[in-house]
């Protein structure tokens, strides 16, 4: 205990709050099953690639989800590489 110089406890509306989160949910949408693989973060638009040409999503919000960094950057980074040299862009 005596090397313990600061501690914070933030709660989900505290998250809201300062981040604009709803309901504090750091993941950008519920991680249930109609939420999830093809369908996150909602059905047509989970290949990282969006209607509008050349605008991609990455973050919490895409698959694999929050809980593991980087990867949703990754895949969309893999997607554009990919979506490039099929002269897609």
């Amino acid at each position: 205990k005596n090397i313990i110089l600061y501690r914070q406890v933030v709660t989900p509306l505290d998250m809201e709050r300062e981040f604009g989160l709803t309901e504090g949910n750091i993941f950008q949408g519920e991680l249930s099953l109609e939420q999830l693989f093809f369908l996150r973060p909602v059905p047509g638009w989970a290949r990282y690639s969006t209607p509008i040409k050349n605008l991609y999503m990455c973050g919490s919000a895409t698959h694999p989800g929050g809980g593991i960094m980087g990867a949703p950057g990754r895949l969309a980074a893999l997607k554009i590489l990919e979506e490039n040299k099929k002269g897609g862009n």
